[in-house]
This record gives C-alpha cells, structure tokens and sequence, in this order.
C-alpha cells in the first residue's frame, strides 16, 4: 500500500512537472512576442513555478534554489555569478544574530512537550477554574495560550493537547463542537503569541525589531485569548448542556491543595516564560541570550519534575534539528530566490502593476492580505513569510504603512487561515489524534466561531492600530 501511495506522488510530481515545464515554454515561445519578452516575464514565471511547485509537494528550499540557481543562469548569463549570489546569501543568513533564536525557541517548546509539563499544568489549571462555566475548555485554551510562549511549533501544540484533553472533555459529555473548537484555536494562538517564531522571521525578512515585534504582539495575543474565553463561558451560560459542571470529586478538592497543584506546576512554568519575555521587552538581554535562558530553565525545570532523561534530550536535539535544518534552508533558498527575482525585474514588475491600480492604503492593505489569507490555505506559515510577505513589505512605504503593524496584522491573519475550512491545517493536525467518532465536519463545525473571533480581531486591528502599536511605541519611541 505504501509503495502505491510512493508511486502515485511520484506520477503526480513528474505530470505536475511536465505541465510546469510545458506550460513555461508555451508561455515564453508563443504568448508574448519574442521582442517583447523581458527579463521582468521570466521573474513572474518564476514565482509561479515556486508556487506550483509547493502546491505539488516539492521539497520547498531545494526547489527554491535550483529555481533560483536556473533562472539566476538565465540573469546572469553564467553560473559563476549565480554561485557567489548564492554564497554571499547563505553566509549573510548565518550572521543574522536573531536567526540563532530559533533553534534555542524550538529546543524549549520540545522539552516543554516531551517532559510532560503541560499535563501537569492543564490538571492544575482545571481544578483552579472548578467554579467557572465550561471549565475544561476554558483550562484548554489557557493551557494552550500558556504552552504558545513557551513554543511557536502549531502542530505540536494542536497534537499534544489533542491527546491531553480530548478524550476527557468528550468522556465528560461536553459538546464535540465546542470541545475540538476549543483545542483548534487554542493551538493555534503560538503563531502570534511571544515568543512566536512567525515575528522573528518576520523581523529578519522585513528587516523590523524583533523586541518591538513581541511587545506588539502582547495585547493582540492576549486579546484574542480573552475572547476565546468569553465566547466560551457565554456559550455555556447560554446552553449548559454543552459542559457539564466537573465531577464532585474535583469539585471538593481542598483550596489549599488547589494552591499547591498551582505551586508546583503552572507557576514554575510561567515565571520561566515571564523571565524569557520580560528579559527581552525590557532590554536586559536580546532574543537570542534569553532563548538560551528558556532553553536552560525548560531542561532544568524537566529535570526537577524528574521527566527529564536521556531518551528525551535525544529526541528533543533531534526534532529541533530537524525543523532548525528547514528553516534555515528555507530562509536560504528564499534569499537566493529573491535575489534573482529582484535582479530580473519581477519586484518591479509587480510593484508598477500594484501602482498602477492607483490603490488607497487600505485597498492595498486588503488585498495583500487577502493574498496571504489564500495563501494560507495549502501553504506552511514559514513559506508566506519568508517568500511572499518581502514582496509586499517593499511598498509599505509608498502606501504608508507601518512594517510592524503589517508584521502583527499578517501574524493574525495566518492565525485565521489556519481556522478557516476547508483546509484549516489546525483541524487536520486534530483530526490525527482524534477518536473515530470526532469527524472531521465536528471540528470544522467546531473552528467556525472561533474563525469569526479571529476576523473580529483583525478588524479591530486594522481600524484601532494602537492595540498592537501602543506598547512599542511606549517602550521605544
């Protein structure tokens, strides 16, 4: 079965392909005239094979530097010029400072998540909350919201709390739609939540302070937790049929055990996450130092719960150097290919289309991210930022626009991609760890109010700047 399943992708690839290829030559042979193909042209072939190509399932960074490599040859007019292009990129990638960050960010949240913290941490926070309507869920999405800053990995989030909770907040009798709802967005709050590995690439392909980018991103983040949690207890005031009250057993748990279920699970964790955030919004050490702190306090605070051994530091070094090797060969591939698709004249070329239209700042601002919203749809998060987002941050400021408030309004943009049916990465991430009778339309069914909290919030952010621009422009103005 597996080697049908190889071979059909296989065949799908080399049709996909030979479409490509066929459709690019028909395109530069017959469509405009040989006197009117500019080097420009073969910049917009180029990104739409990239997106083919992703679309197709191709290894993305590979496929972004023999694109770039191929038509940099074609720039160039030798392959010498291409390879210093792509040297001169690959060592500047590797002196961004910020760039060391990630690995140090994505060892944390797998530690965190190997260690078994955040079970720990959901017990806890489950009996604190007894007495508040749909408790469960509202645990969730804290458990969640606090598991975000201590790791950006989305997948990892939905998964693990998939499994903590959803099979006990269905064997509670609480509502399917609410309950796989709860965990979909909830899981997704790390995209924008600090220290959201999203902002830092963002920071250094937009080239805007990673500092100013996390305390941007506080009061949206907080927000939207918030939201999530009112929308909760409301639905259950409205219908408590859809949470039922917790067993009398936990129910009768004395307050001071309460406490010392706090004391030992949920407040170690948030003053390492306090510690990390604090260090860098107020400037006592950068991204970089303070993630290595969090990746030191994660492992000795593992250690202290005794769930730290040395089958899970393997396993831990592994997967963050695993998704480390893909980001970095992304933000390579995207530097080489953004080189070459600038050094053709296709940013030109679609910067003097964009003006042409004579757009507003907020007709601009809409269909850039109606782009990035489509986009990301089939597409990884790290994909939109690193390639398509540097399209549109090179004319924010003819429109106007502030990098960092563009940075935070496509951070929740994404967020609401990855909510949106019918391909809403979140649900399928569940679904994965689901039992057989959660189906796949529960928890479309279950992301679609959470959906509209996602617009909600954009729209306030878009018409009240401030709620992400206040707190940087307090701190460093």
């Amino acid at each position: 079965m597996n080697f049908l399943k190889n071979k059909l992708t296989i065949n799908a690839k080399t049709i996909g392909t030979g479409i490509i290829v066929i459709i690019t030559f028909f395109y530069i042979l017959f469509l405009p005239p040989p006197s009117m193909i500019t080097k420009g042209h073969l910049g917009m072939i180029m990104l739409g094979m990239i997106i083919a190509s992703i679309i197709l399932g191709f290894p993305i960074a590979f496929t972004l530097m023999g694109l770039g490599m191929f038509f940099g040859f074609i720039g160039f007019g030798n392959f010498s010029a291409v390879f210093e292009l792509m040297v001169v990129r690959t060592f500047g990638v590797m002196t961004l400072d910020v760039i060391i960050a990630v690995p140090l960010f994505i060892f944390m949240g797998y530690i965190v998540e190997r260690s078994g913290i955040i079970d720990r941490l959901f017990k806890s926070l489950e009996v604190a909350m007894k007495g508040v309507p749909g408790a469960l869920a509202v645990a969730t999405v804290a458990t969640c919201a606090i598991f975000a800053a201590a790791t950006g990995i989305i997948g990892a989030v939905v998964t693990l709390m998939g499994l903590l909770v959803l099979k006990p907040m269905l064997n509670a009798g609480y509502d399917k739609k609410l309950a796989t709802g709860s965990i979909a967005a909830g899981g997704c709050l790390g995209i924008l939540i600090p220290p959201s590995v999203l902002l830092i690439l963002y920071g250094a392909t937009a080239g805007v302070s990673v500092v100013q980018l996390y305390m941007g991103a506080l009061i949206p983040g907080l927000m939207l937790s918030f939201l999530y949690i009112f929308y909760i207890v409301l639905r259950v005031i409205l219908n408590p049929k859809l949470a039922p009250k917790i067993s009398a057993e936990e129910a009768n748990i004395p307050f001071s055990q309460v406490i010392k279920m706090l004391a030992t699970s949920f407040f170690p964790l948030a003053i390492l996450i306090a510690s990390v955030l604090g260090s860098i919004l107020f400037g006592i050490a950068t991204p970089t130092e303070a993630a290595a702190v969090g990746a030191l306090g994660a492992a000795v605070l593992a250690f202290a719960y005794r769930r730290l051994n040395l089958q899970r530091i393997k396993e831990s070094v592994f997967l963050t150097a695993r998704t480390t090797s893909m980001v970095i060969w992304l933000v390579v591939g995207s530097n080489l290919f953004a080189a070459v698709f600038a050094h053709l004249g296709g940013q030109n070329l679609l910067e003097n289309w964009v003006y042409s239209m004579n757009l507003s700042k907020w007709e601009f601002l809409f269909i850039s991210q109606l782009i990035i919203f489509l986009l990301g749809w089939p597409l990884d998060w790290t994909v939109i930022i690193i390639i398509f987002v540097p399209i549109f941050v090179q004319m924010l400021d003819v429109f106007g626009i502030n990098p960092l408030l563009f940075g935070l309004i496509t951070a929740v943009n994404l967020q609401t991609a990855f909510l949106t049916p019918p391909m809403a990465m979140s649900a399928y991430y569940l679904k994965g760890v689901s039992p057989p009778n959660v189906q796949l339309t529960d928890i479309f069914a279950g992301m679609i109010p959470f959906m509209l909290l996602q617009i909600t919030a954009l729209i306030l952010l878009v018409m009240f700047p401030q709620i992400g621009l206040w707190l940087p422009e307090l701190f460093y103005s």
